[in-house]
């Protein structure tokens, strides 16, 4: 009997688990060299704990269903317990009805200052301010979990946005670089105000339709494409206004090369109007750009 239950809880777990990340997490510490390497070993192990055993929402997930993600955090120096690091934060969404899986987010943060003493313990506390490492890898798991949201319902993201929002709020107490707009333009802080801004509302829209054609691909790869093709005219409308924006460029960061690809093959369909509108959305991708061809 009890052999029975073992393996009835056993399968149930296995099945359906309450965390959503699957992160893989590389820290890298080549510069120093001439440092004991193995404290940045169990830094990795840490946070590769830390990020997939952490249940962020309650919700059950089979290890299928989790959000396939990484954290690539370089370190540039160390001295005693403090770190001076970036971290480049990716995650994609699959694709249905296809073994392909879509860039979601790719994102590199240069402001990644935090204290760790080897062995810690790393724990989140959505209302109170612990340390730098841990806000920082809990900021990204919300976003990473709100925009996969976004991408297959819209707008569906906004709670967990909201808790990156309040991570990004509470740790400006800690007084580390990138949670405040004192910081410069293109952070953590700039980051959630500007995705939960209705200025920037067209970008939510975007991941959402961009997406949606993505996954009309087995169907239809003609009216996948021009659903893509539309999705990325409201990014149009908002550079009319908003012209160079730091979301748009967090969006072209992730999705710059796959629209080379998605618009270089297939079924022909208009693409000269969509080139123009990507030359003056995203500029620094030009050289891209002119790479679509049909």
């Amino acid at each position: 009997m009890n052999r029975i239950l073992t393996f009835l809880l056993l399968f149930i777990f296995g099945f359906a688990q309450a965390q959503q990340l699957n992160c893989v997490v590389t820290v890298d510490s080549q510069r120093l060299s001439a440092t004991n390497q193995q404290v940045f070993k169990t830094l990795q192990t840490s946070i590769s704990e830390f990020l997939n055993k952490t249940d962020w929402t309650g919700q059950a997930l089979k290890q299928s269903e989790k959000i396939n993600c990484s954290m690539y955090i370089t370190v540039s120096s160390n001295s005693s317990d403090q770190f001076t690091a970036t971290i480049q934060v990716q995650s994609s969404r699959p694709v249905f009805n296809s073994s392909y899986a879509s860039p979601v987010l790719n994102f590199n943060d240069k402001d990644f200052n935090f204290r760790y003493v080897e062995f810690e313990n790393l724990i989140f506390n959505p209302t109170t301010f612990d340390s730098n490492l841990v806000s920082v890898l809990a900021f990204y798991s919300y976003v990473i979990l709100a925009m996969d949201a976004d991408t297959f319902v819209a707008d569906s993201g906004t709670q967990n946005f909201e808790i990156a929002q309040n991570i990004a709020n509470v740790a400006q107490q800690g007084g580390s670089k990138g949670w405040s707009q004192a910081d410069g333009n293109q952070n953590r802080y700039f980051l959630i105000n500007d995705i939960l801004s209705p200025t920037f509302k067209q970008v939510r829209q975007t991941m959402f339709d961009y997406h949606t054609g993505l996954d009309l691909m087995s169907q239809d790869l003609k009216a996948s494409k021009e659903k893509i093709k539309g999705s990325l005219v409201n990014l149009a409308k908002l550079n009319l206004t908003r012209p160079n924006a730091f979301l748009t460029r967090v969006f072209f960061d992730a999705k710059s090369e796959e629209i080379v690809s998605i618009f270089s093959g297939g079924p022909s369909i208009t693409i000269s109007d969509l080139v123009d509108n990507l030359n003056k959305i995203s500029p620094l991708n030009s050289s891209k750009w002119v790479s679509i061809k049909y």
